[in-house]
């Protein structure tokens, strides 16, 4: 079922071997030899960039290189205290989507899912096969399988809850899908998440949740900002338990030294995220 287009797999596709061209040919390929070397026209792969999108970027295969998490550092580097303050005059994850969201008690979350139904389905979006998991309160879990598989996904999602009762519905769930991944309609409610996690964990997903679309921070700035800063690593762990990519946007978060660091669903899937968000960033 697609929440976008038939054709939103594709362009991550396409995207995903424009990354590994330019990986292979250095960071100095210009888009000419990118187009020739994925056998289009120039202005055929800008298109299919824009349609990815949804915007005509500025830049094209820039956004794609290794080095544009450093660039992003440097240049869109964000405090959680500067985009907290922002609040509403901001153009942070919160608003952009419209999130609200609950947590489970930890009562209720060392019981791992124990009287929980949670639905789920497959979905096309920018990012290739996307996995939503919900329950009546709201989106508990999304994972991609471009990179590591669909049956590996389910299972990592599954063995998370494992005490629960998992049904195949995702008629039940399009309408948050589809809001999720920015459809706009009157008709789309906003986007409830239902975060299943210890309290740590809670406190670095929702700080994640305040970083802007566009701009990125650090794990050592998000674990000052949660009232750890000597735990690093394991505000990193809570980081990469994120079980609700995307919207808890842990894909914004980089080493200090501009490295990528880690992406639970792969990496490539994190650089065409932070693709996506600079090139409508900079539109």
């Amino acid at each position: 079922m697609n929440v976008q287009t038939p054709e939103s797999g594709y362009h991550y596709n396409v995207m995903r071997r424009a990354i590994d061209l330019i990986d292979q040919g250095g960071e100095a390929l210009s888009l000419e030899e990118l187009a020739k070397q994925m056998d289009m026209s120039p202005a055929h792969f800008q298109r299919l960039f824009s349609r990815w999108t949804g915007v005509s970027p500025k830049r094209y295969q820039q956004y794609l290189t290794l080095g544009h998490a450093k660039a992003l550092l440097r240049e869109r580097f964000t405090t959680l205290e500067t985009a907290l303050n922002v609040g509403l005059s901001g153009s942070g994850r919160l608003h952009d989507l419209f999130l609200k969201w609950e947590s489970m008690s930890p009562g209720e979350y060392a019981r791992r899912g124990a009287g929980l139904t949670i639905y789920w389905g497959w979905f096309e979006c920018p990012f290739g096969p996307a996995l939503v998991m919900g329950t009546d309160k709201g989106i508990c879990g999304m994972a991609f399988g471009a990179e590591s598989g669909e049956e590996n996904a389910m299972a990592d999602m599954l063995s998370r809850w494992p005490n629960a009762n998992f049904v195949e519905d995702p008629m039940r769930l399009r309408p948050w899908a589809l809001s999720a991944f920015g459809a706009v309609s009157d008709r789309l409610e906003p986007t409830p998440l239902y975060l299943i996690g210890s309290p740590l964990q809670i406190k670095v997903w929702e700080a994640l949740m305040h970083i802007p679309s566009g701009q990125v921070t650090t794990y050592s700035e998000i674990a000052q900002r949660v009232g750890s800063p000597q735990a690093v690593r394991a505000v990193g762990t809570a980081v990469g338990r994120n079980p609700v990519s995307w919207l808890i946007p842990c894909h914004r978060a980089l080493r200090k030294s501009g490295g990528l660091g880690g992406y639970h669903w792969g990496l490539p899937v994190k650089r065409a995220m932070l693709a996506y968000e600079a090139a409508q960033a900079d539109a």
